[in-house]
């Protein structure tokens, strides 16, 4: 991926590849330029905000030409107060990349010798260790940015091979000089919603295979219930042409294909008398399935677009036009659409982790499972228990899930003097999504060992060829619970499967 002021998509963004800056002359001149552009200004005693004066509540305070450079190093070391778990290396890169994208849109006054040290440290896989907690997402990700802007002058700590060490020590191995930061470099770094975009970016990555594994599980439940696949039919949801929905009910309905298990499309009509027991229709955690996921699919959908168009923005104050020779005092830095994307992203996490403890109650449930008995018993001794447990553990998780739902964005705190009185939370939100993801894996981990259990009940042969390899992939490393045992290493096993998008 090559970075310029061109717009980086969110499909190319993810492409695993070496990151290359634009190193034309034209383009090394429009950023230099920039930062030509701010230095002409200061060096007239013009005051800049955050180039020669204090910051946010200190911005009354004037620092002389001379002390530009001693300005921006304290910036970022006064800053180096977070606390809490350290990102992961994945999420640091992704940072960093955001960061140099939005640094490359040549209006932070920035030198194009700073964006060549984000390259180098893309390029070597030198990546800033970065606590997660510390941000209120105004002015951006203050905290957490200034690890970067503390890797690029060579201190802290940085991840390097898989490795915590000290950033002095791998750059003397390397070779590689520290960089002194040019007058407001530090605060174009730090100015930014890098960090709770790279959260993200890296969280949804995951939930898209989750959603997916859900979906999976959702049509087992057609299947192993004996449902109507009446309600996944096309004229149901053209009528009400969500595109989200229309898309989940495609999916479930593809997994279906060739089942024996599942009721055809309006065979209950002249099924009705025939059957005992047969409602007419199957509970709402079933025939709304689609409903409820298409509403997480156009939210996920809104979301990529929102996290696309923030990676792309400049998200610096102040911002230095160079061309129309103009410096604007903003507030670009403020994280609300990430915020608000991940608060949203949130409750949907909660109301999938809401409909999967509903369909898999129905799954154990001998008054509703339709001849499956009691808790998926294989051994009907009655010293035996089957998924008794299981489903108390996985309703537990849907708790934690749904718990963490309320919205980070309206826990707005003010901070520095009340300078920042009015806050995102946009990294707190994003944090949280993420923070839901582990429990709603095991969740899944837990339906789908129960969905193999079923299948053993039902017969393997009954079954679409979709749930008959699903099977197979957890009867692979997992046995069929006969007798009553332990199931936590199996969850494990199942979990690895998952994020591993075995079952997508």
């Amino acid at each position: 991926m090559t970075i310029d002021n061109n717009t980086v998509s969110y499909k190319d963004f993810l492409k695993k590849g070496t990151v290359k800056l634009n190193d034309s002359q034209e383009f090394i001149d429009f950023i230099n330029a920039g930062h030509d552009f701010l230095i002409e200004n200061i060096s007239k005693g013009r005051p800049i905000y955050g180039v020669t004066t204090g910051y946010g509540e200190a911005g009354q305070n004037y620092a002389a030409f001379e002390e530009a450079e001693e300005l921006q190093y304290n910036l970022f070391s006064f800053h180096g107060c977070g606390v809490g778990e350290y990102l992961s290396a994945d999420v640091s890169r992704i940072m960093t990349t955001v960061r140099m994208i939005s640094l490359s849109k040549g209006k932070s006054g920035i030198s194009y010798d700073l964006l060549k040290r984000f390259e180098l440290l893309l390029d070597k896989e030198i990546y800033p260790l970065i606590p997660s907690q510390g941000s209120v997402g105004a002015s951006g990700d203050l905290t957490p940015l200034s690890y970067i802007a503390a890797a690029i002058a060579g201190e802290r700590e940085v991840i390097y091979k898989g490795e915590e060490r000290p950033t002095s020590e791998v750059y003397k191995e390397l070779g590689i000089t520290p960089y002194k930061f040019k007058a407001k470099e530090a605060l174009a770094i730090m100015n930014g919603t890098a960090a709770m975009s790279a959260i993200a970016i890296d969280a949804i990555e995951k939930f898209e295979i989750l959603l997916d594994t859900s979906e999976s599980f959702v049509a087992s439940v057609f299947e192993l219930l004996l449902c109507d696949i009446t309600p996944l039919e096309p004229f149901v949801h053209d009528s009400k042409p969500f595109d989200g929905q229309k898309l989940a009910a495609s999916n479930i309905l593809k997994k279906c294909i060739n089942s024996s298990l599942t009721h055809e499309a309006f065979s209950r009509y002249e099924n009705f008398h025939l059957e005992k027991e047969q409602n007419i229709q199957d509970r709402y955690s079933i025939r709304c399935s689609p409903q409820v996921l298409g509403v997480i699919h156009d939210n996920l959908d809104i979301a990529k677009k929102w996290i696309e168009t923030e990676i792309n923005g400049v998200n610096d104050n102040p911002l230095i036009d160079h061309i129309g020779k103009r410096i604007y005092t903003s507030g670009n830095f403020y994280g609300g659409y990430i915020a608000h994307a991940m608060d949203t992203m949130r409750i949907c996490v909660g109301n999938l982790a809401d409909l999967l403890d509903k369909e898999f109650g129905l799954l154990v449930d001998h008054k509703f499972n339709k001849g499956l008995g009691e808790s998926l018993k294989l051994n009907t001794k009655s010293t035996h228990h089957g998924f008794k447990a299981m489903q108390i553990t996985l309703s537990s998780l849907t708790a934690d899930v749904i718990m963490n739902t309320v919205p980070a964005s309206l826990h707005s705190r003010p901070t520095e003097s009340f300078n920042q009185d009015k806050v995102s939370m946009g990294t707190t939100a994003a944090l949280h999504f993420a923070k839901q993801l582990p429990d709603l894996t095991n969740m899944l981990s837990i339906a789908l060992m129960g969905m193999a259990q079923g299948v053993d009940l039902r017969g393997k042969e009954k079954c679409s060829a979709f749930l008959q390899n699903n099977f197979e992939t957890i009867r692979s490393e997992v046995q069929k619970l006969t007798n009553d045992r332990r199931m936590d290493i199996d969850i494990k096993v199942v979990n690895k499967m998952i994020r591993e998008g075995l079952f997508s």
